[in-house]
């Protein structure tokens, strides 16, 4: 896995300039007729492009540049540049690198939106700034509930994260309220009596353990133990006080760049057979490569949605042109995720017409989806900049791959 950081400087024009005024009632240039001026605006990405995530997020830029190629709006030129937001040194995602590229994103004038983050703790560090400029952002990743739904996480959120009283934030992925607790049930099924939670003691990861642990409480499950465990070179000890638990299955919340894998194989040492689960922060080929042999039985995952494997109708033209473009094998379940978050601005930027560059407008049409036909099925944005999707799967390790085992429903 190469280890470089994604060039910040790196511009790529994606969309091409169409000549011509765009009148009448069935144009994307707006207007009811009439010449109309060129407009050019620009789309950033804040995505850690460095560390172990890297795999995925080249995969969200790869689909936001397909998307932007695939749309064309009269009059308008969309550019787009991807930002990192993590560092070499930290191998994840950084808060005051988020803070730069949110900053670079306002400053300038030709941005109209920002596709990002990846990851929720990111997120957190960029709304309020974001709201502020009146610049709408799209997440792609981010599955935190308190980010947008009040009574789910910390006592001041979600207003906290919007200082000027108005959402400019929405995301195309079901949240955590709802992956957590379809993971609980998918552990009862697969015969969890007593289960030990890890969570990687960052916003995303501690938030989904928690929601997962008041669901396996309402299951009847019992906790052999709950802890939290930043990234180590080695949980050792942490493994050996699973297996004196008594435990029969391990739920992890956090991400791969947390070094579940690690955790993974450290159990195995001691708990060769133990069920292991963890949400879509490890549902990633990463973290399988990293654990090696200790992901070959008893591993599961959730996910928003389906696996690439199980995509029907637009999913899989979609997948189809993907794989022709950057190479057969599938790519990651977020990479589909990247293209609709752009589908979406750009869908707003075209509704714009001759206010396509003006921030103001393109933010009240991303918030404004409603039934949206696009990759993903049809959806909306509710109030709170939630997708009206709630579809999820559960997928096990085999053969160093996720396989789809079955969809997981919500409100069970």
């Amino acid at each position: 896995m190469q280890k470089r950081r994604w060039s910040a400087a790196a511009l790529v024009t994606a969309a091409v300039l169409i000549v011509g005024a765009c009148g009448g009632t069935g144009g994307t240039g707006g207007g009811s007729g009439g010449a109309t001026t060129a407009k050019t605006v620009k789309i950033i990405s804040s995505l850690p492009m460095t560390g172990s995530s890297r795999t995925q997020t080249v995969q969200i830029v790869n689909s936001i540049q397909m998307a932007i190629a695939d749309t064309k709006i009269a009059n308008v030129t969309v550019n787009f540049e991807a930002l990192d937001d993590a560092t070499a040194a930290k191998g994840s995602w950084d808060a005051a690198t988020e803070a730069e590229n949110a900053r670079k994103a306002i400053g300038d004038s030709s941005v109209v939106a920002y596709i990002g983050t990846y990851n929720s703790g990111a997120a957190k560090i960029s709304i309020p700034l974001l709201n502020q400029a009146g610049l709408v952002m799209v997440s792609p990743a981010n599955t935190y509930p308190g980010l947008t739904k009040p009574g789910k996480g910390e006592a001041n959120e979600p207003n906290t994260y919007f200082p000027n009283g108005k959402r400019n934030y929405a995301r195309v992925v079901p949240a955590d309220d709802l992956q957590g607790a379809v993971g609980a049930v998918w552990a009862k099924d697969l015969g969890a009596k007593k289960v030990y939670i890890v969570h990687d003691t960052q916003l995303y990861g501690k938030g989904i353990a928690d929601v997962f642990r008041a669901k396996a409480k309402d299951l009847g499950l019992t906790e052999a133990g709950y802890e939290g465990a930043e990234k180590a070179d080695n949980y050792r000890a942490l493994a050996n006080k699973i297996k004196d638990s008594g435990a029969d299955f391990v739920y992890y919340g956090g991400i791969v760049d947390n070094n579940p894998a690690v955790l993974l194989k450290d159990i195995r040492s001691v708990l060769p057979s133990i069920k292991f689960m963890g949400p879509d922060g490890i549902n990633c080929a990463e973290f399988l490569k990293e654990a090696g042999p200790a992901a070959d039985a008893n591993v599961y995952s959730t996910f928003g949605g389906v696996p690439p494997e199980k995509y029907t109708g637009k999913a899989a033209d979609w997948l189809k042109a993907y794989n022709a473009k950057y190479g057969a094998g599938s790519p990651d379940p977020y990479a589909i995720y990247g293209y609709e978050a752009a589908k979406v601005v750009l869908a707003a930027i075209a509704a714009a017409g001759d206010k396509a560059n003006d921030r103001a407008t393109v933010l009240a049409n991303v918030m404004g989806t409603k039934n949206y036909d696009g990759v993903l099925g049809k959806w909306s944005f509710d109030a709170n900049g939630d997708t009206t999707l709630t579809q999820f799967s559960g997928s096990q390790a085999k053969s160093g791959d996720w396989a789809f085992v079955k969809e997981l429903a919500v409100g069970q």
